[in-house]
């Protein structure tokens, strides 16, 4: 066969390689997750979590298409005297009000994720994926406000460390959101 001959193949195999590649690109392009904004994409609320402390935390919403989730993040919240949790060993829980085409109703986000934390370490947890109820475009979340004391059943955030410290942590959320959550 002669250069000239293989120079004609490669052209012609040309069109067949780049439709191949440009179909590659489409198809993962598709099955790949888009991310949806959430706005605002942070927010603050007051929380009240007894002996773990109370005041002000940061709450990070996140939407990637399959995966809604809230992480909270408090330096007036932190691990008590004598305490730690080991990473991904406290089941948090927390409840928000949604409010879609004007009607009202909970759901809840929770989720085993935190990192390492000792005393006085303020608190990072989640995040916290929508585990119970469903939210669509267009659908707002905010905190679930309730009076203090937290109990066992008046709580709008549940924290349970499981290693190497074992607690149940009730908190309540003392003021809304900065801002609600827009899906």
């Amino acid at each position: 066969m002669s250069i000239s001959s293989n120079h004609a193949s490669a052209r012609r195999r040309l069109p067949l390689i780049l439709a191949t590649a440009c179909s590659t690109g489409a198809l993962l392009a598709l099955s790949s997750p888009t991310a949806f904004a959430v706005a605002p994409a942070t927010a603050t609320a007051t929380f009240d979590c007894g002996s773990w402390g109370s005041g002000s935390a940061t709450l990070t919403a996140a939407d990637n298409g399959t995966t809604k989730s809230i992480k909270l993040n408090s330096s007036a919240i932190t691990m008590p005297v004598g305490t730690s949790a080991d990473p991904n060993s406290i089941t948090t829980t927390l409840k928000a009000t949604k409010t879609s085409g004007g009607v009202t109703s909970q759901v809840q986000f929770s989720a085993k994720a935190n990192p390492g934390m000792t005393y006085p370490n303020p608190i990072t947890l989640g995040p916290l994926k929508l585990s119970s109820g469903t939210l669509a475009a267009g659908d707002s979340t905010n905190s679930v406000v309730l009076s203090p004391p937290a109990t066992a059943t008046n709580w709008s955030l549940l924290i349970v460390t499981s290693s190497p410290t074992s607690a149940t942590v009730q908190c309540v959320t003392t003021s809304v959101q900065s801002a609600p959550f827009v899906w």
